[in-house]
């Protein structure tokens, strides 16, 4: 492992059009790079497709990369999201439960849009493709997207704040792993799980606390402490379960490019934290040495 300098700043948590990002992997580096982060994690949801372009733009512009996805998740009603890093991406349960998901996702996608098309909305399956890049994991952004261009909305917030709530009459839900069960996953491919956001309030309803122990029991590595939607109470609140439960806490952007305001770096990781994933996984950084 490179060992990584005390003052290096890291991001560990954004997305590219891999998923529901508006930049390619290359992209993302190189914004990350103009940006000052030193390393930048790559968490599409349910994708480990854009490794090998970051890997390759990272090299180039002198920024390492961390390998990653994001797992959306769901236990008791409550919508979990779990960061997994440094997983083996031909590991055959997680291939097999990625495919699953995606294709959950694709199914749940067009329905979406047949119900949104049928209630006199501009939006086509044939435009939400083209809002996706090749491959893809398809989610609701590029609905908005769709509905956005068309004039439908002003931006991707106002689309999901109406028609693409999951409280709205043309939601369909995804199939969504259990969150412990994702963490065993995580775990059995050789990465590490961390707990995305998990006090966003103005996401929904958050983890419940006793999920939160079994996770810890599952093997949950860290939980995202420092997030643009936790306000300082769930901060707070983030900071002591990680001290109590010995989870290592991790901050960062979330950047979605311009689908979201998030700006790269606005949250950051301590290097001890990555230090540690990547102790407790064996784990390689792509891209450049830190």
């Amino acid at each position: 492992m490179s060992r990584l300098a005390p003052s290096a700043r890291i991001d560990l948590h954004v997305h590219s059009t891999h998923s529901d990002g508006t930049e390619s992997p290359a992209q993302v580096v190189g914004r990350a790079r103009e940006a000052g982060l030193d390393v930048v994690a790559l968490t599409d949801h349910d994708a480990v497709s854009g490794w090998e372009e970051a890997d390759r733009a990272g090299r180039e512009r002198g920024v390492a990369v961390v390998p990653g996805l994001e797992l959306s998740c769901s236990a008791a009603g409550a919508s979990v999201h779990l960061l997994g890093y440094f997983v083996d991406p031909t590991h055959p349960a997680l291939l097999e439960e990625l495919g699953r998901i995606r294709g959950s996702r694709d199914d749940r996608l067009r329905r979406m849009v047949d119900r949104l098309a049928e209630a006199g909305f501009p939006v086509s399956w044939e435009e939400v493709l083209g809002q996706a890049s090749a491959g893809a994991s398809l989610g609701r952004p590029h609905i908005a997207d769709v509905l956005v261009l068309r004039g439908r909305y002003p931006d991707r917030d106002a689309a999901f704040a109406d028609v693409l709530h999951s409280s709205s009459r043309f939601h369909v839900a995804h199939i969504a792993p259990d969150p412990r069960r994702a963490v065993e996953l995580v775990r059995s491919a050789g990465g590490a799980a961390v707990l995305a956001h998990p006090f966003a309030a103005a996401r929904g309803r958050g983890v419940p606390r006793e999920l939160l122990g079994d996770l810890v029991e599952a093997g949950l590595a860290g939980i995202e402490v420092d997030h643009r939607d936790h306000d300082g109470a769930g901060r707070e609140l983030a900071r002591r379960l990680a001290s109590r439960h010995g989870l290592l806490p991790t901050g960062s952007s979330d950047y979605h490019g311009s689908g979201k305001p998030n700006r790269l770096g606005e949250h950051t990781t301590q290097p001890r934290v990555l230090s540690a994933l990547l102790e407790r996984t064996g784990g390689q950084l792509l891209g450049a040495s830190p």
